[in-house]
């Protein structure tokens, strides 16, 4: 198993596809995961982590929309998740460039 730390971040960076294309930002890194995982050091581990942390996140979409038509509360939830969505990958990014294992908050662990 090689290490490829530019690769690692690519994956984490691509999930900022969100913003440009809708969906590339779930499709890419699950690509890049599930094809990688057994060649490249910590994709498997850091893959999951990607995964997980999306799917959370589209759950948490998910609860955000009704509480929109009930108190407008869903509004503030979104804006916060879409943060999180921008955040979290670059601080993840550069904490692979330089060797730090990153962390997902919020994530619930569907994949382990």
């Amino acid at each position: 198993m090689k290490e490829d730390k530019q690769l690692l971040v690519i994956t984490h960076l691509s999930q900022l596809l969100d913003f440009v294309t809708g969906i590339g930002g779930f499709i890419v890194p699950l690509v890049l995961w599930l094809t990688k995982r057994d060649e490249v050091y910590k994709m498997d581990e850091q893959g999951k982590a990607i995964i997980n942390f999306r799917i959370s996140m589209f759950i948490y979409i998910l609860i955000c929309i009704p509480l929109i038509i009930l108190f407008g509360l869903g509004i503030v939830g979104i804006i916060v998740i879409s943060i999180f969505y921008l955040i979290f990958p670059i601080i993840n990014a550069i904490k692979v460039s330089n060797n730090e294992e990153p962390n997902y908050p919020l994530s619930i662990t569907f994949i382990k």
